[in-house]
């Protein structure tokens, strides 16, 4: 059993491992644990047989695992939960390094002890010592055929190509302000979806409203905030040229289609989280003494002045129309 229970980035960085352990461990059933909020994520992927999912009773979870009668476990979060199911079974288990004093001392003091490998290149130390190595093959997700979004649903303007923005994430210090996005979408200069949540919402309608009113810079912005659900997001992200985002979940959901991603990256660092073997192209402010100011975000600037988005220099930003 595998076990990672959050968040959306990391849970589709476990796809590689899940793939490389059926086509390299046999015969084998693949069950894995995640939060039940998350079972889009994994619950279509060919290579999981059994999901089971964490709802708020955690008892009732771990009475479930008991009775699976688990071979290994391969702990792919290593937090207080994770290491209460490795207890409780009581069955050999393989763990991944989360480097949390190299973390705490980049955010800390910004020290930098990192070598730019990625997180899920540490998920494959946890298999390595199973004898499972890296196949090489990147990132997969799966989307059930019902949640695939039809061109045809999509504005006139919209069905044969746009590209993507990404303008939702987690928490306010990893979210591109709405001032930048403007002229993040005159650089684009191409057929614009915005994609985020019901929060994310009225910031798409700013913008849609700023290029209506505006005639020497009209573009044609489709608002998809909050219009879509997870999967269906994902779907739209798959059918993009490109994908301009934050540090956020869809932006390693489209790694797994190899997309072309162009990635900003404010109050949280690109060391260890950027897009996972896709080409991509970093955007950061260097040279901020306050930054990175947390490893996932925060819900305001601690100094407020939020340099580190607002400062994001959109020179290099070039994409690509042919893409």
């Amino acid at each position: 059993m595998l076990i990672r229970f959050s968040a959306i980035g990391d849970i589709v960085w476990t796809s590689a491992m899940v793939r490389a352990l059926q086509n390299q461990v046999a015969p084998v059933s693949i069950h894995f644990c995640t939060k039940a909020s998350y079972r889009d994520l994994v619950i279509h992927n060919p290579h999981i047989d059994v999901c089971h999912f964490l709802q708020e009773d955690f008892s009732a979870l771990l009475k479930q695992l008991k009775q699976e009668n688990f071979d290994y476990i391969v702990d792919l979060h290593a937090n207080l939960r994770s290491t209460r199911i490795k207890w409780a079974l009581g069955v050999k288990s393989f763990t991944f390094h989360k480097r949390y004093w190299k973390r705490w001392l980049l955010v800390r003091f910004k020290v930098n002890l990192f070598d730019h490998r990625h997180i899920a290149d540490w998920y494959w130390e946890a298999l390595e010592k199973m004898g499972v190595h890296d196949d090489g093959k990147g990132l997969e997700f799966y989307i059930d055929p019902q949640d695939e979004v039809n061109r045809e649903q999509l504005p006139e303007t919209h069905r044969k190509s746009y590209v993507a923005i990404v303008i939702g994430a987690s928490r306010y210090t990893k979210r591109v302000p709405v001032e930048k996005l403007l002229d993040i979408c005159k650089k684009v200069n191409a057929p614009i979806m915005l994609i985020g949540g019901k929060e994310d919402r009225e910031s798409g309608e700013q913008i849609r409203q700023y290029f209506q009113d505006n005639p020497f810079q009209a573009l044609a912005i489709y608002n998809a905030c909050g219009q879509f659900s997870l999967a269906q997001s994902a779907s739209l992200v798959r059918q993009c040229r490109y994908l301009v985002g934050n540090d956020t979940g869809l932006m390693h959901i489209a790694t797994a289609f190899q997309k072309k991603i162009y990635a900003f990256f404010g109050g949280t660092a690109a060391l260890y989280t950027y897009p996972y073997r896709a080409t991509h192209q970093i955007l950061e402010t260097h040279g901020l003494a306050c930054r990175p100011c947390s490893r996932h975000g925060k819900d305001q600037c601690p100094l407020g002045h939020f340099k580190c988005m607002r400062e994001i220099s959109l020179d290099n930003f070039a994409p690509n129309p042919q893409i």
